[in-house]
């Protein structure tokens, strides 16, 4: 069984589960929950279509001689630390960090360095720092919080690079 049918039926079970629960809530839960998660549907479908687009913009742009030689195998701790600092840098949602991160693997990029862009993109991406949290939480969590996730991403590539290519 591959790993992409694996998480196919893990997620499908996982719809039918919560389907069920509010099957079993009531006719009015069914529907209303129905109805939010087709809207849900309709509002991120055309995200996800503007995302693999602009990766795909993004990848016929950024030479891959660029991409192989600051983010590639070869690139070490160096090409690690370079892809936490373009991972913090990156604006946009998980369509856009996860498009150009798979664009930079397709595209001859590591996989501990693409490991470590995902992993800071998701931990501290400046602007939603400075646009979500800093102004709903205190200024000084934000940056305790940000200074703690530091290694984390490159703990996530040593452990890539220990495991080896997934």
């Amino acid at each position: 069984m591959s790993a992409a049918l694996l998480i196919d039926i893990l997620l499908w079970g996982s719809v039918f589960g919560v389907g069920l629960i509010a099957f079993r809530r009531g006719p009015p839960v069914f529907r209303a929950s129905l109805r939010e998660g087709s809207m849900d549907f309709i509002n991120i479908v055309p995200r996800i279509a503007l995302g693999v687009i602009g990766s795909g913009y993004i990848a016929a742009i950024i030479p891959q001689e660029v991409i192989t030689g600051w983010l590639g195998p070869d690139s070490g701790w160096l090409g690690v630390a370079t892809a936490v600092v373009a991972g913090a840098a990156t604006p946009g949602g998980p369509v856009i960090g996860f498009s150009i991160g798979t664009v930079a693997l397709k595209s001859g990029g590591g996989v501990p360095q693409v490991v470590a862009y995902v992993v800071a993109w998701a931990l501290f991406a400046f602007q939603r720092v400075i646009l979500w949290e800093i102004p709903f939480m205190p200024a000084r969590f934000v940056w305790f919080r940000c200074a703690v996730s530091v290694p984390f991403p490159f703990l996530a590539a040593a452990i890539a690079m220990v495991i080896g290519k997934p």
